[in-house]
């Protein structure tokens, strides 16, 4: 697992805690994660920071709780952008966004493979 994406100490607390729910946190995160980068799409073509703010606050919530620190800081700098009311580089912060999802994603879908076949 790669520290510089996922923090492994929080996923291994979560699945401490979770114990054979822990597949369907990281499902249900995956899940609603593509639904608030949606929301962060929409917002971003509608020029609407309220959504935005609050789609990128949310965001930001799971990922933390997630151990997804890197995804966290950049949803960071987006509700920032978005509660100062300059959606001007929403564009380019969603697509870091979206490309570090990506490879969270891809993290937590192995985690979840190796905690299925474990």
């Amino acid at each position: 697992m790669s520290d510089n994406h996922l923090d492994r100490a929080v996923l291994v607390t979560l699945q401490d805690i979770m114990e054979g729910e822990y597949p369907v946190l990281l499902d249900t995160f995956i899940a609603d994660s593509e639904e608030r980068l949606r929301l962060l799409r929409v917002a971003e073509q509608e020029q609407d920071v309220q959504t935005m703010r609050h789609a990128a606050h949310s965001f930001k919530g799971s990922c933390s709780n997630m151990g997804a620190k890197m995804l966290a800081d950049t949803c960071c700098e987006l509700e920032e952008l978005a509660r100062r009311g300059d959606l001007t580089d929403s564009a380019a912060l969603i697509g870091r966004v979206e490309r570090e999802f990506a490879i969270v994603r891809i993290l937590l879908k192995s985690e979840r493979q190796r905690f299925s076949t474990d």
